[in-house]
């Protein structure tokens, strides 16, 4: 089972560790093959396997950027991670006295007395420390003066890393959902707690869950219908789901409502997560109610169908 850790002073224990660092949004098929590595050489060096990440992400703090998008929620990235065969996460708080540590304490505080750091595998062009002054070169004499070796994620694996995320970044704002979802290596997944809309849903028959995100930083893909599905009460139910303004009922805000085929029971104030599987079509402004329904319906006939081809 993987054990969490809010700050890497916390950390302990009693073995010596392999750590890779990195942000990992997405933890995508790139990011697990990173990752497999770490796991296997901490396996052969009978050793524990820590990933080091840290937020809020260094943009988020160093530049102020409220823009910034990421493809998952710290606890997101937590619940994928825990699939994957590390022993510890180390997430770390990002801060700006964080952020002027010079690279020699970062290495003593963080690396050798707090993570035990026997091996280090890092990617050619990591950078830390103040303003990022240190790079791998770096890492490996302080490596040698603190008993840690260093190993290097080759360029081609660390472009294909960074090609992977811009394409799923890509991808999602374009809401060609199928594509991210092959680059993830699961389903892209929104979550949330479901709270009181206008209940516009039920008049149409088509009651819906509304899911308000509280992490303003999550990535929202592009409006418009979606097929989906969700875990709910350890039963898997399958839906649709629009990402928009309403612009028929003359909608104001922006909302991701979700109607799940034959559910019948209360999602108020329940934490649910939402996978989307593929896109239907963008969000039109239809000339009526009926209209409206209309397209609601051939939404559900697509749905079904595609939900069909699932199993």
């Amino acid at each position: 089972m993987l054990k969490r850790y809010t700050n890497a002073s916390t950390y302990t224990h009693p073995k010596a560790s392999v750590i890779t660092i990195g942000t990992f949004d997405g933890v995508h098929i790139g990011h697990k093959k990173i990752i497999e590595r770490l796991v296997v050489a901490a396996q052969e060096k009978g050793l524990t396997a820590v990933l080091l990440t840290f937020f809020p992400h260094p943009r988020m703090v160093l530049q102020k950027d409220t823009d910034i998008k990421l493809i998952n929620t710290i606890e997101e990235r937590i619940q994928i991670l825990e699939k994957t065969g590390l022993h510890s996460l180390v997430i770390h708080p990002f801060t700006m006295e964080f952020s002027r540590l010079s690279a020699k304490d970062y290495v003593q505080q963080m690396l050798v007395d707090d993570l035990n750091a026997a091996h280090v595998i890092i990617g050619y062009d990591h950078r830390f420390g103040r303003n990022r002054n240190a790079d791998i070169t770096d890492l490996i004499e302080y490596g040698e003066q603190h008993d840690f070796t260093v190993e290097q994620i080759t360029k081609q694996d660390i472009e294909d890393v960074a090609i992977s995320s811009t394409k799923i970044r890509k991808a999602l704002f374009e809401g060609d959902i199928q594509k991210a979802n092959t680059y993830l290596g699961y389903p892209f997944m929104l979550t949330g707690t479901v709270i009181h809309g206008k209940a516009l849903g039920r008049t149409l028959n088509y009651p819906t869950a509304n899911l308000h995100i509280k992490e303003d930083y999550k990535l929202i893909p592009k409006k418009g219908v979606y097929v989906v599905q969700s875990t709910i009460n350890g039963i898997l139910h399958y839906g649709m789901m629009n990402i928009g303004d309403n612009p028929t009922v003359a909608g104001k805000t922006t909302t991701i409502e979700a109607h799940f085929f034959d559910v019948t029971f209360d999602l108020y104030d329940q934490n649910i997560q939402i996978e989307l599987l593929t896109r239907i079509r963008d969000e039109e402004k239809f000339d009526s109610i009926a209209v409206l329904k209309d397209a609601m319906q051939r939404d559900e006939a697509f749905s079904r169908q595609f939900i069909t081809t699932l199993s």
